[in-house]
């Protein structure tokens, strides 16, 4: 598909489905910057997608995309809590704009928050301080990076693919075993000493945070 092969020379990881029960399915129990959702698909519509995402408060932020260009239809996916809304045909230099300001939206709204919380895990982003009832914890600025990763999404399962996408960025030195190897650092420094372990494995799947 065209988009999925323009976001990914833009660098984006995505996934593509084509049914609308799958793409929900994926939507509400992963983890994306940016969803882009087509009204009409098989199943569910991309209204009622997006209406029951935000029933179930999952909050990415979703980009609509449609043939229709009626008022109307505009209005209810909007309604339904979409953040922009695009009219087929569009210029990919258009489409990759209102992608490129949702995300930037996105990045601003989670930097809004000076301090990251699970337990008594607290990550300060000011100050780029790591505390742990009470106790300071020093990171190196790649432990930083993964852990407020995982803070910002807590008790939701995070991919190896996902970290290393997130946290490495395409980094040719992001090995195979590297989100392993750090996520045994981080539990060295966040979890050891402690009754409670924070940081779990989900096996076969990857990663979470949670109290």
């Amino acid at each position: 598909m065209l988009v999925k092969r323009v976001l990914t020379e833009e660098r984006h990881a995505v996934d593509l489905v084509h049914e609308g029960n799958e793409g929900f399915d994926l939507a509400s129990s992963d983890t994306y910057d940016l969803i882009v959702l087509d009204v009409m698909l098989p199943g569910m519509d991309g209204f009622e997608i997006c209406r029951q995402l935000r029933e179930d408060e999952v909050n990415t932020p979703v980009l609509m995309l449609t043939a229709r260009d009626a008022v109307q239809d505009r209005v209810a996916g909007l309604n339904v809590g979409a953040d922009d809304y695009l009219v087929k045909p569009f210029a990919m230099e258009e489409f990759l704009a209102r992608v490129n300001a949702l995300l930037r939206r996105r990045e601003h709204s989670m930097v809004m928050s000076s301090e990251l919380r699970v337990g008594d895990l607290v990550l300060d982003l000011v100050r780029h301080e790591v505390r742990r009832a009470e106790r300071m914890i020093e990171l190196t600025a790649k432990e930083f990076a993964l852990l407020e990763y995982l803070m910002r999404n807590p008790g939701q399962v995070l991919t190896r693919t996902q970290i290393t996408d997130r946290v490495w960025r395409y980094d040719l030195d992001a090995l195979s075993n590297v989100v392993d190897t750090y996520i045994h650092y981080l539990r060295d420094k966040i979890d050891r000493g402690f009754a409670h372990s924070l940081i779990k494995t989900v096996r076969g799947v990857g990663y979470k945070i949670e109290a």
